[in-house]
């Protein structure tokens, strides 16, 4: 059996493009085609972890791409987190560990081809979210949750002899001043903060660069590997080392680089430092040995969780077309990698997945219907790929959720503010005064004593109080032009092992409208709603029933409304194996 995950892929665009889709379209009429319902709220890690496990958001712990401590009132990633050893044997200024640092995920729940590999059958999963580090059945490469060598979800670094330009740090980037001297610059790109140091100063690499004096063209070398690379050109994958004790120990880690400008100006982008999969430096695979042998068939490929560089377009480092060419990079690495892994792929289950359709649609979603429609067609292309080298296996395309535009951003700590549920002082939130707060992208949480550092409401009868309140507060909640900001609100029954950290509502936004970057960090704007103006200009982070994903199957599907958290039990009931009791999913052939 051969699942294909497509993060992103819209029912309704598919719908509006069958023609230009003939591999998806063919699935379709010789097999079924349905709305697949996804997760509350419909992010993609909560939702793939739901795909992963079998259970709910409130079953697994995923809530949020962002979540807080409740005890320090700090924002973290939900993907993942690193725990580095507490022994340590200090040797000059330098601390080294008695014991390897370990790479955990937050996720709960058992995967659920580990119950598949238990009963004997192999199982191939490439790239899927929320799979940092990768579990420990069968052939396994990480997906959505591998950072950068730096910690990051991506940092990018752009060097630039721009008179206008300032160094500085930007979202997702920084930006640097560096000038040609005789037509050769050092760029130094930042790595790995140096775990063995007691002041943990991160390591640098350089780059060395010579550009032609009279032609647009440049050597570019990182000491391991050199090219030749023009303006508006793109290189090869460039190894590079990070040294933590000189001659002793290093990490390995890769970027690409693009020449923007190198006649009459200098700008220079270099991609976010990925692990080198041919030596990686982070637990990116299961065994350790797989990523090694898939670079040695197809070389270096990206890595990073989400590999498309929005930030940079973001942030107007790339225009558009620069964006695009970057974006369809990513598309031949995640080729190369299905080709690749279809020719391993013997019996069992194989699950592929696809990130492109999701990130671009974030950017070209509404207003750039055809160059999404590449990215699309860039998928219908790989089935065709599938069904060519596998015709005899069972395949199944899903996605974890649907679109929808981002037209105006709902600052919801300012909306809270200014319905006296929290207040300020000195630019702050002032805890003590504060009854409920934002945190996320659709969580809301109350302000609860003996949970919260500041608590200030007491569970029962007053948070009861507090949250109906909210509610009817929510739903009456209008945008000055007249619509609805909110079209639901849900209080996730969670575990008990997720009291502390489970929002105690999720907000689903009417289409058009979503939680704005900076309520996603806690922050407090001074106005509730504005014009999204940013060049993320569509979502899914909303109503769950507005963006549900796709179901593709060679046969029909039963179930009038599957969803999700039906796929897990029938991948292993496809195989003649009983889904273990936690796992409620129902049957949808």
């Amino acid at each position: 059996m051969i699942v294909i995950g497509v993060d992103g892929m819209d029912p309704g665009f598919l719908e509006r493009h069958w023609r230009d889709l003939p591999n998806l379209a063919k699935l379709r009429e010789r097999g079924w085609f349905a709305r697949l319902g996804t997760t509350t709220p419909p992010q993609s890690p909560v939702a793939w972890s739901s795909f992963i496990t079998g259970l709910d958001p409130a079953e697994h712990g995923i809530f949020d791409f962002v979540e807080r401590d409740p005890q320090t009132m700090q924002p973290f990633s939900s993907l993942g987190v690193t725990e580095e050893s507490p022994f340590r044997l200090p040797l000059g200024p330098y601390r080294i560990p008695l014991r390897s640092a370990r790479v955990r995920t937050r996720r709960h729940g058992q995967p659920f081809w580990d119950v598949l590999s238990d009963h004997g059958i192999p199982v191939m999963i490439v790239r899927l979210p929320v799979n940092y580090p990768p579990s420990r059945a069968g052939d396994e490469l990480a997906g959505m949750g591998t950072p950068d060598l730096r910690g990051s979800e991506g940092t990018f670094t752009y060097f630039t002899d721009d008179p206008g330009e300032t160094p500085r740090a930007v979202d997702g980037g920084l930006i640097l001043k560096t000038a040609l001297s005789n037509g050769h610059a050092e760029l130094s790109v930042e790595g790995p903060s140096n775990s063995l140091r007691s002041d943990s100063r991160p390591v640098h690499a350089v780059l060395s660069i010579d550009v032609d004096p009279d032609k647009p063209f440049a050597t570019i070398s990182s000491g391991i590997a050199q090219g030749v690379i023009g303006q508006g050109e793109w290189s090869g994958w460039l190894p590079l080392d990070f040294p933590l004790i000189d001659h002793l120990a290093r990490v390995h880690g890769m970027v690409r680089v693009f020449a923007k400008q190198l006649h009459p100006g200098f700008e220079i982008y270099v991609s976010p430092v990925n692990a080198d999969p041919a030596a990686p430096a982070l637990p990116i695979s299961t065994p350790a040995s797989f990523s090694r042998d898939i670079a040695q068939e197809i070389g270096r490929y990206s890595t990073l969780g989400i590999p498309e560089d929005t930030a940079a377009l973001r942030q107007g480092v790339f225009d558009m077309r620069e964006y695009l060419t970057a974006a369809r990079l990513t598309v031949s690495d995640e080729r190369a990698l299905l080709i690749e892994s279809l020719r391993r792929f013997e019996s069992g289950l194989l699950v592929f997945y696809f990130s492109s359709v999701d990130q671009n649609s974030h950017i070209l979603w509404g207003q750039h219907e055809l160059e999404l429609l590449d990215f699309y067609r860039s998928v219908d292309q790989a089935i065709g790929d599938v069904k060519l080298r596998a015709p005899s296996a069972q395949l199944l395309i899903m996605s974890d959720h649907g679109f929808a535009p981002f037209d105006r951003a709902v600052h919801l700590n300012a909306w809270l503010r200014d319905q006296g549920l929290l207040a300020e002082r000195d630019g702050k939130i002032d805890w003590t005064r504060t009854r409920a707060y934002a945190l996320g992208l659709n969580g809301l949480y109350l302000n609860l004593a003996g949970r919260e550092k500041f608590g200030i409401i007491h569970q029962g009868a007053e948070s009861r109080a507090l949250g109906d309140l909210l509610r009817n507060k929510l739903l009456d909640f209008r945008d000055p032009a007249g619509d609805r900001a909110v079209v639901e609100t849900v209080t996730p029954v969670h575990a008990p092992a997720f009291a502390n950290t489970a929002p105690d509502w999720i907000v689903g936004y009417t289409p058009g409208y979503r939680a704005s970057w900076q309520t996603a960090l806690g922050e407090v704007p001074s106005v509730e709603i504005e014009d999204n103006i940013d060049a993320w200009i569509a979502d899914h982070c909303i109503n769950a029933q507005d963006v549900p994903g796709v179901l593709l199957a060679a046969q029909p599907i039963r179930l009038p409304d599957p969803r999700l958290t039906d796929l897990p039990a029938t991948i292993l009931r496809m195989f003649g194996v009983a889904p273990p009791p936690e796992m409620h999913g129902r049957s949808i052939f």
